[in-house]
């Protein structure tokens, strides 16, 4: 039986939880093209999922299950650059994030293998996200998209020095009602012990950009955490820390929480405008 390329829980409450890239799931035919560091799947934005689970009752998530070394689901299907003039990775990487190849030579994937997993990861992917934003759309006439990611703190072929705990990103102000970006700042501005930062490297990815229309009451906010706030180790086989992660829920719990009932309110604004 074929895997399931994403998972969807449903929920009643205007926050949906996007989770891109904590899939590991590569298909055999893939895998046997992956050289030895490709194997390691170190660029999986580890356990995130099981962070952010339960932190808000009846919150929707959808989330990929397939790993971004198959085919990226935070990247523009046409290919764009999310960051012109930086280091990144594109559609289906060619290295990990540290530019180390991860393909066996002459098993790099090409024009074909993008167009096919396009089709069978990327767009089912996507097509189950849209239909979550429009059906919690639907219960409250607006949906906030929250979408969820960890990286390495030091990876200096993306990044100089070490990566801030907290990175929010709503390009440049422009994805969410500035209510919602300024009470997520106030949340990690205040977060003792933790480090943050607002349209750093991370400005917020495809997804963010791609869904975010304030006008017909989709707001989107991206966040990507450094995975030393809740991983024994940031190598293999980057373990779950429990306590650093209970830690670490109580603000993004704070965080969807203050997101939620401004979501509320600016859903109950809206009905009482019309």
């Amino acid at each position: 039986m074929t895997k399931p390329v994403f998972e969807v829980k449903q929920g009643t409450s205007p926050i949906i939880l996007g989770f891109p890239h904590t899939g590991t799931d590569v298909p055999p035919a893939i895998w046997e093209r992956l050289n030895d560091t490709g194997r390691l799947l170190t660029d999986t934005d580890w356990h995130i999922h099981h962070l952010y689970d339960g932190l808000l009752p009846d919150v929707t998530t959808v989330r990929a299950t397939f790993h971004r070394y198959v085919l990226d689901a935070n990247r523009d299907p046409e290919g764009v650059s999310l960051y012109p003039g930086q280091n990144t990775t594109g559609l289906i990487p060619e290295t990990d994030f540290d530019g180390v190849p991860i393909w066996k030579d002459g098993e790099e994937p090409n024009e074909a293998d993008i167009a096919a997993r396009l089709a069978e990861f990327h767009a089912p992917y996507h097509a189950a996200l849209s239909a979550e934003i429009e059906r919690v759309k639907a219960i409250h006439g607006i949906a906030v998209l929250y979408d969820c990611h960890s990286i390495r703190s030091d990876i200096p072929f993306l990044f100089e020095g070490t990566l801030p705990d907290f990175n929010v990103g709503t390009d440049m102000g422009k994805t969410c009602d500035p209510a919602i970006q300024d009470a997520t700042v106030d949340v990690v501005l205040n977060a003792e012990g933790y480090t943050s930062i607002l349209n750093g490297r991370f400005k917020g990815g495809w997804t963010t950009r791609h869904y975010s229309d304030q006008e017909n009451g989709v707001h989107t906010i991206q966040m990507e955490l450094a995975q030393a706030t809740h991983l024994s180790t940031e190598a293999p086989p980057f373990a779950y820390d429990q306590a650093k992660a209970a830690k670490l829920r109580i603000h993004l719990k704070d965080i969807l929480t203050r997101i939620e009932t401004i979501a509320l309110t600016l859903a109950h604004t809206k009905r009482g405008t019309k």
